[in-house]
C-alpha cells in the first residue's frame, strides 16, 4: 500500500528545497528569463543542496537516481526517487529553468546513475552530464536514431548530429545515443559518455526558446569523435529481445521527475491565482458545490482537482521505482497527466487573471511558457499515450504505431 503523505524523513529536505526556491529561484526567475543563455553563477552555492536531494547510496554524487533492490528484501521504502520528486516540485515552484541549470542535475546524470557500472559511477562522480538523444530526423521516435558508433580497437568512433540538448554547453560531459548497426534496429542503440572537450565534438549553436530560458539548449555535431570503449553504458552486445529496453530504462526514472517539475509549476500558478482571485473578492469555498459558486471559483476548483491527480500519479511512479517495481506504465501516466495538466492549468490561470495574468507584472505568463516543455521533452504527450495504449492492450511497438 502506498502512503500518499509526505514521509516524515523527507520533511527537512522538502523544507530546504522550499527555502532555496523562496530565497533565490523565485526572486531571480524573471531576471534569467530575460537574460537567456546567461549562466546563473549564484546556482553554484545551491548545487550542494541538489546533490543532497539526489543522494541515493551507490548513485550518490552522480546527480541521478537508481532503481531500488528493495523488492528482494520485501521492505517498503521511500528512497531517492521519492525524495528527488518532492524536492523537484518545490524547486520548480521557484523556477523550472533555473532548476534545469543546476550543476550535476542533468538527464545524463540520471542515465549514468540508472545503468552505469561501478567503475563508471566512480569515474563520473561529481560530473555534470547532459543527454543527447534527439536528432534533426529523429525526434519522438528514439528508435530512428541515425548517429553511428563504430568500434575501432579500444575506442568507438561516433558520427552524427544532436539537437535540443539541455545544458549541453555547460555540462562536463554528454551521454550520446548512437546505433552500432542501423540494420539491426532499436536493439543496436547504445549510450556513450562523451567528454565535452573531446576532439570532433562541436557545439553548433544555442537555441532561443519559448520557456525555461535560464537553461541552455544546445545543438551538437559529432565528427569522428573517438570515445573509449569503457564509456559505453551497459552491455556492448546487440540483444534484439532487450537491447533497446536497457537504454530506455533511464526514462522510467526520469519521466516521474519531469512530471514533478510540471506539478511544481502548476502549484505555483494555482497559488498565485488563488491570491489574485481573493484580492478581487472571489472566494473559493471548499464546502460548497462548484456549481453554486462564481464561475472563476468553480474553474479554480476544477484546476485544483486536475493538479491533485497529477501529483498523486507522480508520487506513485516514484514510489514504485524506489521499491523495485516495474513502473514504465505509471511513469508514462504521470508524465502524460502532469505535462498536459500543467499546460492547461497555467494557461487557464492566465485567462482567469486577465490583463494581470498576461502582463510581466506577475509570473503567470512565464509559467505558462515554461509549462509547455513539460508536455514535450522526455517523450511528447502523444508518445506517452502510445506507450500507455501498448501497455494496456498488450501490443508491441510494431503492432501499435
Amino acid at each position: 500500500m502506498i502512503n500518499l503523505e509526505v514521509p516524515r524523513k523527507f520533511t527537512t529536505l522538502v523544507d530546504q528545497a522550499r527555502q532555496a526556491a523562496v530565497a533565490f529561484l523565485r526572486p531571480n526567475s524573471r531576471k534569467y528569463d530575460r537574460a537567456e543563455h546567461t549562466y546563473p553563477k549564484e546556482l553554484d552555492t545551491l548545487a550542494a543542496l541538489l546533490d543532497g536531494l539526489s543522494a541515493s547510496g551507490r548513485g550518490a554524487g552522480t546527480g541521478g537516481v537508481r532503481r531500488s533492490s528493495s523488492k528482494s528484501s520485501g521492505k517498503v521504502v521511500n528512497g531517492s526517487n521519492m525524495s528527488l520528486a518532492l524536492g523537484t516540485m518545490e524547486m520548480c515552484w521557484g523556477d523550472a529553468g533555473l532548476l534545469l541549470s543546476m550543476p550535476r542535475q542533468g538527464l545524463g546524470n540520471a542515465a549514468i546513475a540508472s545503468v552505469a557500472d561501478e567503475s563508471q559511477l566512480a569515474r563520473y562522480k561529481g560530473k555534470w552530464a547532459a543527454m543527447a538523444i534527439t536528432e534533426p530526423d529523429a525526434g519522438s521516435d528514439s528508435g530512428a536514431i541515425r548517429a553511428t558508433a563504430v568500434r575501432d580497437g579500444d575506442f568507438y568512433v561516433l558520427n552524427g548530429e544532436k539537437i535540443f540538448v539541455t545544458s549541453g554547453e555547460r555540462a562536463d560531459c554528454v551521454v550520446v545515443w548512437a546505433t552500432l548497426d542501423r540494420t539491426k534496429g532499436k536493439a543496436a542503440i547504445k549510450s556513450f559518455v562523451v567528454d565535452r572537450d573531446t576532439p570532433g565534438f562541436e557545439l553548433v549553436r544555442l537555441e532561443h526558446k519559448l520557456g525555461i530560458r535560464a537553461s541552455d539548449t544546445a545543438h551538437f555535431r559529432l565528427d569522428n569523435v573517438r570515445v573509449p570503449a569503457s564509456n559505453l553504458l551497459g552491455s556492448p552486445e546487440i540483444l534484439p529481445d532487450k537491447g533497446f529496453a536497457g537504454v530506455m530504462q533511464t526514462f522510467d526514472n526520469t519521466r516521474p521527475l519531469v512530471a514533478a517539475m510540471a506539478v511544481g509549476i502548476a502549484r505555483a500558478a494555482l497559488e498565485e491565482t488563488r491570491g489574485l482571485l481573493s484580492s478581487a473578492g472571489v472566494a473559493v469555498d471548499y464546502d460548497r458545490p462548484p456549481s453554486t459558486q462564481p464561475a472563476a471559483a468553480a474553474a479554480f476548483l476544477e484546476m485544483e482537482s486536475d493538479y491533485e491527480s497529477a501529483y498523486l500519479l507522480t508520487l506513485q511512479a516514484a514510489w514504485m521505482a524506489d521499491n523495485g517495481k516495474p513502473n514504465s506504465l505509471q511513469a508514462s501516466y504521470a508524465k502524460a497527466k502532469a505535462g498536459r495538466s500543467a499546460t492547461e492549468i497555467t494557461l487557464r490561470c492566465v485567462e482567469l487573471c486577465g490583463s494581470i495574468g498576461y502582463a510581466e507584472t506577475e509570473l503567470l505568463e512565464k509559467w505558462s511558457r515554461d509549462a509547455k516543455i513539460m508536455d514535450i521533452f522526455e517523450g511528447t504527450q502523444q508518445i506517452q499515450q502510445l506507450i500507455i495504449a501498448r501497455r494496456l492492450l498488450g501490443k508491441t511497438s510494431a503492432q501499435l504505431k
